[in-house]
């Protein structure tokens, strides 16, 4: 029996009835401990941003403008590739090619593009930790909500505390488990499923991790100094105020004069009205404006840091801090932009491959070539007009130079398109200057 058919026996309770998940650690099974690992983080009690799925999206990215602005760019450019096969010789990649095994990333359902299962993969790891996808029973894409899926995992200790660190693990499969409210679980053995985790979290073998998790703090202070500007302007764009009475005063007196102090200077509508004391009253502003706490400046910082644990230079994205002087230098621009690239994006598209090759394979002629992210259209990578230009030319100088030595015109072309060498094939021609004196032409 295999693993994944024992853990569908274990699931069901006496009398066809299922088990709860939550009611088990671990399982034995073949003389091993299996204990069992969530792919969500453990909430932590904190009612701003909680540590899972759906309160990551709920209170970041549907309530915070740099939240949703970081993301909306990553998922923008995570999701302008697309995947063709490439064969490696010599340790070395060689010229891409498409074929009809990759028409399931073309269209994973019906209706559906590349770009939008890109788009709900960066979502799901971004803010789940992980994404999983599978390939359901018609053949098409289906991406599994990450906080509804537990990670399966062994040990080949006697005991799951003798392994504390994860090192004699297996990943043994997945258990979906949406809440249908009928105990309907699913298992899924590791070559059904293309987990994705571009962060993996340092407490788990195989889940992986937020990166608003460690901004948490810059998340919920952002938002609070958002709310801070609207109440504001909500409460007529005026500083706090203590208004002192006379002791004479009763308690009556003072309820009245409140109440008519709210009415005719509280709100935007009332901004700015002259204020008027009567004998005894005394009137002392305690509060700050927004240019005293220099409430660009400290907003501007928050903004920085949750681009940073994106992954996002300010600047790209179009951050306060990233307008402002030398920022906006054209070099500069360039050169966080390709930082980028180079550092997020490129790494985030090679994962994905690899992540998604377990459930798209290669047959036919396409056997033995492995599934990579094809960049050549993607805009942000686009150079400069005039670098596009100097490439060009550098490359076809390099094409004419080896042909005029004697090199075939076909591998000289893969040469330089692939940067190896090594698959070049000469003529056996050569020219004159490299020929004996008096020795007859090739001709």
């Amino acid at each position: 029996m295999s693993v994944a058919a024992w853990i569908r026996r274990w699931s069901d309770g006496p009398y066809g009835e299922a088990r709860s998940l939550n009611e088990w650690d671990a399982f034995s099974f073949g003389g091993s401990m299996y204990p069992f690992v969530r792919s969500g983080s453990i909430s932590s009690g904190r009612e701003e941003v909680e540590h899972n799925f759906d309160q990551y999206v709920q209170a970041a990215y549907k309530s915070n403008a740099a939240v949703f602005s970081v993301e909306a760019l990553r998922e923008r450019v995570f999701s302008e590739t697309r995947f063709a096969w490439q064969r490696r010789e010599q340790g070395r990649g060689q010229e891409l090619f498409t074929n009809g095994d990759l028409r399931v990333l073309e269209e994973p359902w019906s209706g559906g593009t590349t770009q939008d299962l890109l788009q709900r993969m960066i979502l799901h790891a971004d803010f789940g930790g992980s994404a999983f996808v599978i390939r359901n029973g018609v053949g098409e894409m289906q991406l599994l909500r990450p906080d509804w899926v537990t990670i399966v995992r062994g040990t080949n200790r006697e005991r799951p505390g003798d392994d504390p660190d994860g090192l004699g693990s297996t990943l043994l499969g997945y258990i979906y488990a949406p809440p249908t409210g009928d105990g309907t679980t699913f298992v899924l053995e590791p070559h059904e499923v293309a987990h994705f985790a571009p962060i993996p979290d340092p407490v788990a073998m195989y889940r992986g991790m937020s990166w608003l998790t460690p901004v948490l703090r810059e998340i919920q202070g952002d938002s609070l100094m958002s709310e801070h500007k609207l109440k504001f302007f909500e409460n007529g764009a005026t500083p706090n105020m203590v208004v002192s009475m006379d002791a004479s005063v009763t308690p009556e007196q003072f309820r009245q004069f409140k109440e008519k102090m709210d009415d005719q200077h509280a709100g935007v509508t009332n901004a700015y009205k002259t204020l008027f004391l009567g004998g005894g009253a005394d009137a002392t502003v305690v509060g700050s404006d927004l240019s005293q706490i220099d409430f660009k400046s400290v907003q501007g910082h928050g903004e920085t840091r949750i681009a940073m644990a994106a992954g996002v230079h300010p600047v790209v994205v179009g951050m306060s801090e990233g307008m402002q002087g030398s920022s906006l230098n054209a070099g500069n621009y360039s050169q966080a932009r390709r930082n980028v690239a180079d550092t997020t994006f490129h790494p985030l598209w090679r994962n994905a491959a690899g992540s998604l090759s377990t459930i798209v394979r290669p047959t036919g002629n396409a056997q033995g070539a492995r599934l990579v992210p094809d960049t050549r259209e993607v805009p942000f990578l686009r150079q400069d007009e005039v670098d596009e230009a100097q490439v060009r030319s550098t490359r076809a100088g390099t094409l004419g130079q080896l042909i005029n030595q004697g090199f075939t015109p076909d591998s000289a072309k893969v040469a330089v398109e692939t940067g190896d060498f090594s698959r070049l094939e000469h003529t056996g021609l050569v020219s004159v200057q490299l020929q004996a004196p008096g020795a007859a032409g090739g001709g």
